[in-house]
């Protein structure tokens, strides 16, 4: 009796053929991901912002005022005993960098509201439009 020793190998046409597959589903996917990528780390500098905010309530309502643009925002979660009144930290970790690893801006003003804190969004630059847009506490 004569044995069969042929093997079953996928080709290089059936290969490429789900290659092909692949790589086409890919370029349908990713878009539509990389969108809510972006949109993700929207999301989390307003809510990053909106945790400042509170931080920075709490060293308010503790030391009469808010922290000067010199001392910034590391005065949240640095302990710092010269200060009349601290009791912090404010914040457990330091959260120096907005979701695209840039630094946020802490800016005094002289308007209704006694800060601002910014992030110049995905460009890291001041100004811009859609995902390259500032994103600040107040104006969103």
């Amino acid at each position: 009796m004569k044995k069969n020793n042929f093997k079953k190998a996928f080709t290089i046409i059936e290969l490429m053929v789900v290659i092909t597959i692949i790589g086409i589903l890919a370029s349908l996917v990713a878009p539509k991901f990389m969108g809510k990528l972006e949109s993700a780390k929207i999301k989390t500098t307003k809510a990053q912002l909106e945790m400042f905010s509170t931080a920075l309530d709490s060293f308010n309502l503790d030391t009469g005022r808010y922290p000067t643009e010199s001392e910034g925002l590391s005065v949240l979660w640095i302990r710092n005993k010269d200060i009349k009144g601290y009791d912090g930290p404010y914040l457990p970790k330091a959260v120096d960098a907005d979701a695209w690893g840039n630094a946020y801006v802490y800016k005094q003003t002289s308007d209704h509201h006694a800060f601002d804190i910014l992030s110049y969004g995905k460009d890291g630059k001041e100004g811009g439009d859609a995902k390259d847009a500032d994103i600040s506490l107040w104006e969103n």
